[in-house]
């Protein structure tokens, strides 16, 4: 069994998935709108995204947009955790994450690893970005 993140935005989701595949090096990216159902799905007609993924080998980050007319609610209160090999590798995601976002926790070493870091990227995803411990 496996556990993939589903997130939700409000509008932008064919933006920051399509940041994301290329920041992380997704090996494929897939965006469905809901303008591209038959009409025999009776889905509101919009260019907003129904669903969306991308993969990294065998792991995927999946997100859509609000369905059209229903409110956002904002992720608050989950993270996306991703690993990496070097503290280089993550101080270079997290950088790109930080960009227009905001840091909650700076990067850099840590008591449990060799550097850790949080923080809310530009599309209000919540990630934590570390080192695995040795």
């Amino acid at each position: 069994m496996t556990f993939a993140p589903f997130l939700r935005f409000d509008g932008n989701a064919a933006e920051a998935m399509t940041f994301y595949a290329d920041l992380f090096g997704a090996d494929e990216i897939q965006i469905l709108r809901f303008s591209d159902a038959p009409p025999e799905a009776n889905l509101p007609p919009s260019d907003a995204v129904m669903y969306s993924h991308i993969m990294l080998g065998a792991h995927a980050l999946m997100a859509s947009d609000s369905m059209p007319g229903q409110p956002f609610q904002p992720q608050m209160s989950v993270s996306v955790n991703h690993s990496v090999a070097t503290p280089e590798e993550g101080q270079a995601i997290f950088d790109r994450l930080a960009e227009g976002g905001d840091v909650t926790m700076p990067y850099g070493p840590v008591f449990f690893a060799p550097a850790f870091g949080m923080v809310r990227d530009r599309f209000g995803t919540n990630w934590m970005i570390g080192v695995a411990p040795t």
